[in-house]
């Protein structure tokens, strides 16, 4: 399979940014089926931003197999079921 650059946006800053024949066959090598939402800059400042020291937000919530509060580092959508880290093992 040959790649070529593709320009695309970034869904943060609005920037267009190559996404390189290189990195889609390195994504290609590791399986990811999605492209890159964001430019290299966003990216840095996101991971940096995640990795700042300051602790991450919880959300509450009961799980949809046990019924015990448990906490996750996301908001939940009503759409989706959420599961304590037990559960979830146990679903993977």
């Amino acid at each position: 399979m040959t790649f070529e650059d593709k320009t695309l946006v970034c869904k943060d800053c609005g920037n267009e940014f190559i996404f390189t024949a290189g990195e889609q066959e390195f994504f290609a090598e590791k399986g990811f089926e999605n492209e890159p939402q964001r430019c290299r800059d966003c990216r840095s400042n996101r991971r940096s931003a995640r990795n700042s020291g300051r602790p991450r937000e919880m959300f509450s919530v009961i799980c949809a197999d046990c019924g015990a509060e448990t906490q996750v580092p996301f908001q939940p959508k009503d759409d989706r079921p959420v599961y304590c880290r037990d559960c979830f093992e146990s679903h993977k």
